[in-house]
């Protein structure tokens, strides 16, 4: 009983983390669009990875300084 009850909540993190990262990932497009294309065309995600962790980041944070 105690391991379905685990997995449950492990399956739903990951859920919300997945939601988390698909939102951030479609922000990231309607406002920084060229950083996106840049790294569509090259293959290089390293530029869009790190303003999706700037973009989580600062969400984080006004969500914080809201609470």
């Amino acid at each position: 009983m105690a391991a379905g009850r685990w997995s449950v909540s492990l399956i739903a993190l990951l859920g919300i983390s997945a939601a988390t990262i698909a939102a951030a990932t479609i922000w990231l497009v309607f406002t920084d669009p060229v950083t996106v294309a840049n790294a569509v065309s090259t293959g290089d995600v390293g530029p869009v990875v790190q303003a999706l962790g700037t973009v989580i980041a600062n969400a984080l944070r006004g969500l914080f300084k809201y609470l």
